[in-house]
């Protein structure tokens, strides 16, 4: 019995890991299948035949794969870079700074954080139309710039940065700004690492947005030139979909593996008081 108690958590755990694993495994093999081979239901890593290098050549020339990804990375990063100006100091004065009024907007931060993109998508359309905003890298990263996640995650991670250091840092001249960025924020980098990985995934792989604000090829994020890609192949060619997929999903993965120290660390951080 002791020996199932201590194997039981990690044969769980396998196979919560297996169940997660399994479509990205499943869209890689049918990236590399023949046509004929697509429906067949083997889990065996290796097909009768091979047609890895047509089904990405497809998805690299068909569309202009590589723009996507651009404009991917240029909208993830245009938005994370805001995200993290605007959430560091509002989070280290709602955990540092005594003024009124201070727990009224703590609370409002964490009720916004129920008030999903779709409530607010008709009048962000709307604005974004009459100021001509429409197909641009602006209207795709507007309605994310400001974070109450953001906001809400580094709000936990300051509260445990100690009250002592800040007040030396006072003492010594420091401005409050100075202390936010070169001390509270140097001290919660697993934090800001692992927002990141958030943000960039999340948005990464937004396709409901984008899809609303964006009609120009040139200028669509992964996603939505996934459904571009699925025009083009009529969705009759699904190693070529898949592969498309797989080109997409390759970035957010080696993002995580090379982060994933610092983010298991920051998400622990935010529960430490």
């Amino acid at each position: 019995m002791a020996r199932i108690r201590r194997f039981l958590p990690h044969l769980v755990l396998g196979a919560g890991a297996f169940i997660v694993v399994l479509p990205f495994y499943w869209m890689f093999l049918t990236s590399i299948r023949s046509p004929a081979e697509i429906f067949d239901v083997s889990l065996w890593p290796i097909p009768k035949q091979f047609d890895m290098a047509q089904n990405y050549g497809r998805a690299a020339s068909q569309v202009p794969m590589l723009r996507f990804m651009l404009n991917g990375l240029i909208v993830c990063l245009g938005i994370l870079i805001v995200q993290v100006a605007t959430a560091v100091p509002a989070a280290y004065a709602l955990a540092k700074l005594n003024f009124p009024g201070r727990k009224l907007l703590l609370t409002l931060v964490i009720a916004a954080l129920c008030v999903p993109i779709q409530a607010l998508a008709l009048p962000l359309f709307v604005g974004l139309a009459k100021l001509d905003l429409l197909n641009t890298y602006f209207a795709m990263m507007a309605p994310f710039f400001l974070s109450v996640f953001a906001i809400f995650l580094f709000h936990q991670s300051f509260r445990s940065y100690p009250d002592e250091i800040i007040e030396a840092a006072r003492m010594d001249g420091f401005s409050e700004m100075e202390i936010c960025w070169s001390l509270v924020l140097r001290g919660s980098l697993p934090s800001l690492a692992a927002f990141s990985v958030f943000s960039v995934v999340a948005h990464w792989n937004d396709l409901y947005w984008p899809m609303i604000v964006v009609t120009d090829i040139n200028l669509a994020p992964p996603p939505l030139g996934m459904l571009f890609f699925s025009d083009v192949e009529s969705g009759a060619n699904y190693g070529a979909l898949m592969a498309g997929a797989a080109l997409i999903t390759a970035p957010m993965i080696v993002c995580f593996l090379l982060a994933r120290r610092h983010f298991i660390a920051g998400i622990t951080m935010t529960g430490v008081k």
